[in-house]
């Protein structure tokens, strides 16, 4: 029997909106229910637990939160996520007044880790394996960025490359089509909770429905149930969605990233 949308939203928001969202944190700092982090590289993250009409108004808060970030000239992007079920009147009003701006909305899934087994073998010709050297990563987000239409930012390659080297359980698998790298996906334990996620999946546009999404997809859910993960989580595009949805996960609800980049 599938579990419904509200078990998967209590879990989630019990054991993912902790200081397990952020492993790779430098630091971070409280400001009511809101946890500035800052990462590597120049990147503010702003998030909170479950918010109710009982708690501040994020509202309220949004202009000290980036004052905190601009004080830091070292801090070149900030990002405030939001998430669809909380209550936050006059969020976005706000955000837009300070600079931010909306990003497309993701999905959030969450679904059995089982779930994501495929009875169907990788397509033919099509290579899956998990990468490591410094070069394969930025190979691999040199892809990522192009199967997204994104230009290439090198700062994503050297994060991924110092969690790496902390050994924190982050897995980047790729599939490889003639030694060619064609589509790439990030699995995250989360620690201390029942959850893994996938992230960053994606696939080039000419090597779409072949099946490649889903064998990496498998490939990653079952590396997490050997490590003793059950459930699942992703934000995902409107690409993806289907796909997980089809695999017996659950869109809990949405969740908006607003980003503010230093003029």
């Amino acid at each position: 029997m599938t579990a419904s949308r509200e078990y998967f939203l209590d879990l989630y928001d019990r054991q993912l909106r902790t200081d397990a969202e952020t492993p790779s944190a430098v630091q971070v700092q409280r400001l009511g229910p809101l946890r500035l982090v800052t990462f590597a590289h120049g990147r503010g993250f702003i998030t909170y637990p479950r918010i109710t009409e009982h708690d501040p108004l994020l509202a309220d808060l949004a202009e000290e939160a980036l004052d905190y970030f601009i004080k830091q000239p070292q801090i070149t992007q900030v990002e405030f996520k939001t998430r669809g079920h909380d209550y936050a009147p006059g969020l976005d009003q706000k955000l837009r007044e300070l600079g931010f701006t909306a990003e497309e909305p993701e999905s959030i899934m969450i679904g059995d880790m089982g779930s994501l087994y495929s009875s169907q073998p990788a397509p033919t010709g099509v290579q899956l394996r998990k990468i490591g050297a410094e070069s394969e990563v930025e190979a691999m987000c040199r892809m990522i960025d192009q199967a997204f239409g994104d230009p290439y930012d090198p700062s994503t390659a050297q994060a991924l490359i110092a969690r790496l080297a902390k050994k924190d359980g982050m897995e980047l698998w790729v599939a490889s089509v003639d030694g060619q790298m064609v589509g790439a996906g990030r699995l995250e334990p989360v620690g201390g909770t029942e959850f893994a996620g996938l992230w960053g999946g994606g696939v080039l546009p000419e090597y779409r429905g072949r099946g490649i999404y889903r064998a990496l997809t498998d490939a990653r859910a079952r590396s997490a149930a050997g490590s003793g993960f059950r459930f699942v989580h992703s934000d995902s595009t409107e690409y993806s969605r289907p796909i997980l949805e089809a695999r017996g996960l659950v869109k809990v609800s949405e969740t908006t990233p607003y980003l503010w980049e230093r003029g």
